[in-house]
């Protein structure tokens, strides 16, 4: 027994091993693969499937029945969104190009959502959020400006229903955020929202190392 569990240990002490096969635990499909390669012929990087994964999760423990997402970009996380949801669930999805918006729009139709289940808001987050109803939205899910990320903090906690979940996709940075090196503003404001959000009294954090790292909180009631 102590030889298996030190095999053990040697199985599980590469950690990108074990956050490679965590990420292609969740086969895609169709709808998902075209999504990726209209974001890659974008210059867009999508979400990685482990954290789309955790997204549908996460809109399924929710029970969500709205959500907001700040980046639509090409749909992929989008259409991991609305697997998670109710079928009922409607996704408000804002982004500032159309253009890509209508690739999201063609994916969600790919993967079998009528026209419904989606709107599609294209404009700035910033400009967006403000008009979005107070206390009516089951999960936000941030993939916007890093920039802007204490912003939207604050607009979610605002959106949010009680019991609800904020979630801030590439906390990591590429690693940047735990370098010890000079970094750019975006990287610093990143530190400044995880700060934020894990001493905030309102909110209940866990930090997810899935893809570029996921922000996860739910708001107390």
């Amino acid at each position: 027994m102590r030889q298996l569990r030190g095999q053990e240990r040697a199985i599980t002490a590469n950690r990108q091993t074990n956050w490679a096969f965590a990420d292609a635990y969740v086969a895609e499909d169709e709808a998902l693969h075209w999504a990726r390669d209209r974001a890659r012929e974008a210059g867009l990087r999508a979400v990685s499937p482990g954290t789309g994964a955790a997204l549908r999760l996460l809109a399924a423990t929710a029970d969500a029945k709205a959500v907001a997402e700040i980046g639509t970009g090409t749909g992929v996380s989008g259409i991991y969104l609305l697997h998670g949801m109710r079928a009922d669930g409607v996704l408000t999805t804002v982004d500032p190009e159309p253009e890509w918006q209508q690739f999201a729009r063609e994916a969600f139709r790919a993967a079998g959502y009528a026209a419904n289940r989606a709107r599609f808001i294209p404009g700035h987050a910033l400009d967006v959020l403000p008009r979005l109803a107070d206390g009516g939205y089951d999960l936000v899910f941030c993939d916007g400006d890093r920039l802007e990320s204490m912003d939207y903090l604050a607009e979610s906690l605002r959106l949010l229903k009680p019991g609800g979940i904020v979630v801030f996709e590439g906390v990591f940075a590429d690693g940047r955020t735990v370098d010890s090196a000079a970094q750019p503003a975006e990287v610093l404001r990143l530190r400044e929202l995880l700060r934020e959000v894990r001493e905030s009294h309102q909110l209940i954090p866990t930090l997810l190392p899935v893809g570029d790292g996921l922000l996860c909180a739910v708001r107390r009631g």
